[in-house]
């Protein structure tokens, strides 16, 4: 069984609480995901497959879009409502939606910032959680990041509610707890529901409930290999070119195929009956293809 199961990530478990169920539920070990979501997060989590762990990398830095509720007037250690609350400003009136939307602007962009402390990030190879959870100072680099688009779907005070698209690596909850400080009046995260990743979204997913109740529908979900990756293009191999990328081996495609696939630097090798044989990289040289990650 190779190939991307869309799950709709429940309230509670961990990612790898998920891709452990499922592991059970397809009975492989050949498991994982594109993008750590929080517990208290839900919505869409892609698994890989099989084979398709080897595309992992190329996945998992896709963009996501994600609707979140924030709650003003309130911040805690975990920047979620998970956490402790500590001291936050106390304005005198509360931001209107103007205010709101004008700090949300700020934010576009691409920009350094500070993950959690109480994140999956791992320093020094421990978890930072695990540090801030033992009370031990956590000193979390910022990362660059981007935020695609923002918009503001709602005000019913003390809520608000989000709309964002960022690239990998982004933490909401780093948006909410910096928006709210911006505003005066902290600011963490009420609830947060990633709406797609990549090209998946809710409406390829399957809640994990579901599928544990009807595990033979966990085949029909599964998303073929050969639709995975869509923006990177296609090149079809003949048999000779197909043996000799299978092996890792550099190939060659005559200059009239090269010109089509000019500035780009990764593509996709589809063997000759369709299926999807290799990710490549151009090397520089001319039409010349080098399979970074063989998949079959």
């Amino acid at each position: 069984m190779d190939g991307v199961l869309v799950i709709d990530k429940p309230e509670g478990p961990t990612s790898h609480d998920v891709v452990a169920r499922a592991r059970r539920l397809l009975g492989t070990r050949a498991i994982g995901h594109t993008g750590t979501l929080d517990p208290m997060a839900t919505g869409v989590l892609v698994l890989v497959v099989g084979r398709a762990t080897r595309l992992a990398q190329f996945l998992s830095g896709q963009p996501k879009a994600y609707d979140a509720t924030v709650r003003l007037g309130l911040a805690t250690d975990t920047w979620d409502r998970t956490g402790t609350p500590v001291p936050s400003p106390s304005p005198v009136s509360m931001p209107t939606a103007a205010d709101i939307s004008a700090s949300l602007a700020r934010f576009l962009g691409v920009h350094l910032q500070l993950p959690p402390s109480f994140s999956a990030k791992k320093i020094e190879g421990v978890r930072a959680h695990v540090l801030a959870r033992r009370g031990e100072a956590v000193a979390v680099a910022p990362a660059t990041v981007e935020l695609h688009a923002c918009e503001l779907l709602e005000v019913q005070l003390p809520l608000v509610r989000i709309r964002l698209r960022s690239s990998a690596g982004y933490y909401v909850r780093s948006l909410v707890h910096e928006l709210g400080w911006h505003l005066g009046c902290g600011a963490c995260l009420e609830s947060l529901r990633r709406t797609a990743s990549g090209e998946f979204g809710l409406e390829d997913a399957v809640a994990l409930g579901a599928l544990e109740e009807h595990p033979d529908d966990a085949a029909g979900r599964l998303v073929p290999m050969e639709r995975l990756l869509p923006q990177l293009p296609a090149v079809p191999l003949d048999e000779e070119d197909a043996r000799r990328a299978g092996h890792g081996n550099e190939i060659m495609i005559p200059a009239f195929r090269a010109s089509a696939f000019a500035g780009l630097t990764t593509v996709r090798l589809m063997a000759p009956d369709g299926s999807l044989l290799a990710i490549a990289r151009t090397t520089g040289q001319p039409g010349v293809l080098h399979p970074a990650v063989v998949v079959k």
